[in-house]
């Protein structure tokens, strides 16, 4: 499978910080053996992170976009809004997930307004900005994402069964 990643982040994007959650998806993602595509840099503009969602989708560059950063409270975190934007279906299930999870380490994690969605045959994930949120939401969620993404693109039929 094929995986986009996008840092959301001004000063990522402007090479005043070194990007170190896209990295670390990527890393992950890898791990879990998947193609990385794309990786790109992008500015907290909702209109960017919109077009570039759209254009991975609807030219089907990745089967799944994990998107880093501009997920908190800040005005400048428009992440979520974007991704809703482009969504034709939520999947809510992943980001309360990762919530969930990620409670259990920082009562902070209810702070995180990560979305998850799909588009045509592409879905899109949320993640935190910090490389460490990024692994423990990344650890919760790769077992069980494929196999969505399968029945997605029609190469699976039945999400029955037994899954850890």
């Amino acid at each position: 499978m094929k995986a986009a990643i996008i840092t959301c982040s001004d000063s990522g994007s402007s090479g005043t910080r070194e990007d170190k959650s896209g990295p670390a998806a990527i890393s992950i993602a890898k791990a879990y053996g998947y193609e990385i595509v794309l990786y790109r840099l992008v500015p907290d503009e909702r209109k960017t992170i919109t077009d570039t969602l759209i254009k991975i989708a609807d030219e089907k560059i990745a089967d799944v976009v994990f998107t880093t950063g501009g997920t908190g409270f800040s005005k400048r975190d428009v992440t979520p809004e974007a991704t809703l934007d482009v969504c034709e279906r939520l999947v809510p299930g992943i980001p309360e997930a990762m919530r969930f999870f990620s409670m259990q380490i920082t009562k902070r994690a209810m702070l995180s307004r990560a979305v998850s969605g799909i588009r045509n045959e592409t879905l899109i994930i949320n993640l935190p900005g910090s490389e460490k949120a990024v692994k423990e939401c990344m650890e919760i969620i790769m077992p069980s994402i494929a196999h969505g993404i399968e029945i997605l693109n029609g190469s699976a039929t039945n999400c029955g069964g037994d899954s850890k």
